[in-house]
C-alpha cells in the first residue's frame, strides 16, 4: 500500500504545478483571439449536458486512482499519466503563446430548471478563456485509451464500453454547454490521437524490443554458466 501511495506523489506535484500555471494564465491580462466558428452557431445549447460534463471530474480522478491503487502493471499507470503531462502541458503553451477565448454563451436561458441553475454556476467559476485545445476533450481520450488498454480489463467489456460513452457524451457536452468551441474539441482529440500513437503504439513498441533483448540476454546468461563448470 505504501508503494502505490507514493504514486501519488507525481500526481499531486503536477497538479500543483498546472493550478498555479493556470491561475497565472486566467489573471494575466492579455488580448484574447476569438476562435469562434460559425458551425459553433449551429449546435444549440441543451443545459442537459451539464451531468456528463461534471462528471468528467469524477472519470478522471477515478480513472487516475484506478490505475494508482488497483492496477498492479506500473508501465499502464505510467503510460495513463504522460498522457495526461503532455495534453495539459501543450494546452498551458498555448494558452500562453495564443491567448484564446469564445464567445458562444448565451446571455440568457430560454427554461428555468435545476440543470440551467448548474450551467449559470459553471459560468460563474470557469472563464470563457484560455480554451484551446479542450482539457475536458484530451483527458477524456487519454482516460478512455488507458482503460480500454489496460490488460485487467480487457475481460470487462462493459467498463470499457461505458468509458467510451461517457467520453463521447463529455466531448459532446462541451460544445452543447458552449464552454468550447468545434476548433477546441477538434484540436483537444487531434492532440490525444498523436500522444497515444506516441506513447501506446511507438514507444510501447521500443520498450518491448528493449524487454525481449533483455529476455534473450538473461537466457542467453543461464545457458552459457553450465558450459563454464564443465
Amino acid at each position: 500500500m505504501l508503494q502505490r501511495c507514493k504514486r501519488l506523489i507525481p500526481v499531486i506535484l503536477y497538479g500543483t504545478f498546472y493550478m498555479t500555471c493556470f491561475s497565472w494564465l486566467e489573471k494575466f491580462p492579455r488580448k484574447y483571439h476569438i476562435i469562434n466558428s460559425t458551425l459553433d452557431y449551429k449546435i444549440p445549447f441543451c443545459e442537459y449536458f451539464i451531468i456528463p460534463y461534471f462528471l468528467w471530474f469524477l472519470y478522471i480522478a477515478g480513472t487516475v486512482l484506478f490505475f494508482i491503487f488497483f492496477n498492479e502493471d506500473k508501465i499502464e499507470y505510467q503510460n495513463l499519466l504522460i498522457n495526461l503531462g503532455i495534453g495539459m502541458t501543450l494546452f498551458l503553451i498555448v494558452s500562453y503563446v495564443y491567448p484564446n477565448g469564445l464567445s458562444l454563451r448565451p446571455t440568457k436561458f430560454a427554461r428555468d430548471n435545476i440543470f440551467t441553475d448548474l450551467v449559470g454556476f459553471l459560468y460563474t467559476i470557469d472563464t470563457p478563456t484560455n480554451v484551446l485545445p479542450s482539457i475536458h476533450v484530451y483527458n477524456s481520450v487519454a482516460a478512455f485509451c488507458a482503460l480500454n488498454n489496460c490488460k485487467k480489463l480487457q475481460k470487462h467489456r462493459g467498463i470499457r464500453v461505458s468509458a467510451f460513452i461517457l467520453t463521447v457524451l463529455i466531448i459532446l457536452s462541451t460544445m452543447f454547454l458552449k464552454q468550447h468551441s468545434i476548433c477546441d474539441v477538434a484540436t483537444g482529440i487531434t492532440f490525444a490521437v498523436a500522444s497515444y500513437i506516441m506513447i501506446y503504439k511507438v514507444y510501447a513498441r521500443g520498450n518491448a524490443k528493449e524487454n525481449a533483448k533483455e529476455k534473450h540476454r538473461v537466457i542467453s546468461a543461464k545457458n552459457r554458466k553450465p558450459d563454464q563448470h564443465s
